[in-house]
Order: C-alpha cells, then structure tokens, then sequence
C-alpha cells in the first residue's frame, strides 16, 4: 500500500538539528527572538520523548546498523527504480504527497534505500530455511496447479441469484461471469489456472475451489474482504480440472522453494528477528535514557543504569505480529 512506502518525516528537522549540533560542538541557536532564544539542547529536550522523534531515531539506526553491514548489496540504481515506480503511480500528485509526509525527493530515496538494505538481509536469512524438514512441511501444504472460473460481484444479492443461475443443470459459466464478473478474467469468461503458491488468487478462493470436485460448481458464495478498501466481494466458483499430486516432494522443489522464501519475506516475526539479529551483532547502545526504549520491539535492554553505561543485555526477540 502506498500509505506503507511514504512515512511521515516531519520531525526529521529535529534529528538534523540535533546531528549538526553533535558534528559542531556547539549549542547553536536555532531561533532568536526578543528577549531570549532557542537553541538545539533547548529543542532536543523539548521533543527527544515525542513518539515520533523516537521513530526516526529507530529509523536511523536501522539505517546505520544495515548500511554498515549490506551497503554494497544495493545499488543506485535499484533504488531510482523503485522511486521512479513510485512517481510514476501517484503521477501529478507525487510532488504533494512527498511534502505531505515531510520528505524529499533525496530523503525518499534513502528510506526506500534502507527499505531495501532490510528486504536483501531477510532474503539471505530466508535462504537458511531451506531444509528438507521446511521442504517436506511446504510439500504437504501443497495442491499442484488446477485450472477454474471464477465470478466476482460485490452485490451479494445479485451474486446469490447469479449463483443459482451457476448451479443450474447446462449452465453456461462463461457466458455469466462475461456478462456479471467485475473481475479482469471476465473477458475469457472467468477463467484462472493456479496452484496453491499463487498470490493473485484470494486464499478463501483457493480453499473453495480446491475443495470442490471437477466440474462442480461452489455450494455458496465465497465472501472476501479487501483489506485496502474494507469491502466485500463475492466469488462463486468453479473447478475444471486439478492435476494429480506426485508423492515426492522433491518433483516440486523449485516451487516450494519460491514458496518457502515468500513466507518467510512477509513473515513479520520473522522480519522482526532478522533486524534483531542485526541490531545484537552491531552491539547497539542507548546512552540515552530518554530513548532506552526505542528498541523494544526488537530487543530487550537493561536497566536505565547499565543503559547509561553503554551496557545492553542479552537481546531477546520479541514475538508479536506487529
């Protein structure tokens, strides 16, 4: 979603205030007025217990700690690829929604590259997984490729009468979901072929058809939310042919591999343990108390003394689905 690649950075003005300081030496003003002034120790006490100068200080570790370590695994040009993709969906409004979100153009780039700094350690954490024991569980999980059709409607009402028409002795399928599906298959009549590793078809979808016998058409309708726009649709399907599933697994290995990798990149405990992993291995210290919990959702830090004392305990990873 996009609202996941623009983040507000608006405090970002807090974090170069606050480096600029550290890098001169001195507490600089950085506002003057009658009778008095402001200055960058002023403002950093001010705002360092702020949830969201907390988050872009999280952010900058994360950054340091994975360009330190992953730096050379991604190049400028992956990241003007990514940025351009980007510019290219919002069109016109690109230029709004970067000031909207407190970044630039060079600050978006750097997100998107730290974003990708991230995505390349998971993978090569992901690759450890691949052990016969994750092969065989991907295998049992499995269902080879059948071939369906597939109505999609968000009127329920219509779809239950669109249903009926469906499971009617002779019924033409194609011909109703060419004329009622709001799905892109319509124009060939609803048809999909997929296995059970397939992410353009809804995993409700899947089960309902892979449950069904060849030539059968799904009882009842098969209701999905969109997690983007929190609305229903609904599905009525069809099997026509599935493929016989060979009993070794390794007649499959390829697939349960890309499988196997794809879980893993979207597991968010998984995710959590590899920038855990990192942070631990570059023996992250927080010297100040006020951001001793910055970490938290990664590791687990001392005491506010020990902390001070640039001391970390054991890090432990914590196990929520954030």
């Amino acid at each position: 979603m996009k609202t996941k690649k623009i983040i507000a950075g608006a405090v970002t003005l807090f974090a170069a205030a606050t480096l600029a300081a550290c890098s001169n030496g001195a507490d600089k003003d950085i506002i003057s007025m009658k009778g008095g002034t402001i200055t960058v120790s002023e403002f950093y006490k001010e705002v360092k217990s702020n949830s969201a100068a907390q988050q872009v200080l999280l952010q900058m570790v994360i950054k340091d700690v994975f360009e330190a370590k992953y730096g050379s695994k991604v190049t400028d040009k992956e990241v003007d690829e990514a940025y351009n993709k980007m510019a290219k969906q919002y069109g016109d409004n690109f230029a709004q929604a970067l000031s909207s979100a407190g970044l630039t153009k060079e600050t978006y780039k750097a997100q998107i590259r730290t974003n990708k700094l991230v995505e390349y350690a998971v993978a090569e954490a992901a690759k450890k997984e691949l052990t016969d024991e994750a092969y065989k569980a991907a295998y049992e999980n499995y269902t080879p490729e059948v071939t369906a059709q597939i109505i999609k409607m968000t009127d329920e009402t219509k779809a239950k009468e669109v249903l009926a028409s469906a499971q009617a002795e002779g019924a033409d399928f194609a011909k109703l979901a060419k004329e009622n599906s709001t799905d892109d298959t319509a124009k060939d009549g609803g048809k999909v072929t997929f296995d059970s590793t397939s992410t353009t078809i809804p995993a409700e979808v899947q089960t309902a058809i892979f449950a069904l016998d060849e030539g059968q058409v799904g009882a009842a309708l098969v209701p999905v939310v969109d997690m983007s726009t929190y609305t229903s649709n609904y599905y009525i399907v069809k099997l026509n042919t599935k493929t016989k599933k060979s009993d070794n697994w390794k007649d499959y290995k390829k697939v349960l591999k890309e499988a196997i990798l794809t879980a893993k990149q979207n597991d968010s405990t998984f995710i959590t343990n590899v920038i855990s992993k990192a942070l631990q291995d570059a023996n992250v210290k927080v010297k100040d108390e006020a951001f001793q919990n910055i970490l938290s959702q990664y590791i687990t830090t001392g005491s506010s003394s020990s902390t001070d004392q640039g001391t970390t305990e054991t890090a432990t990873t914590e196990k929520s689905d954030k």
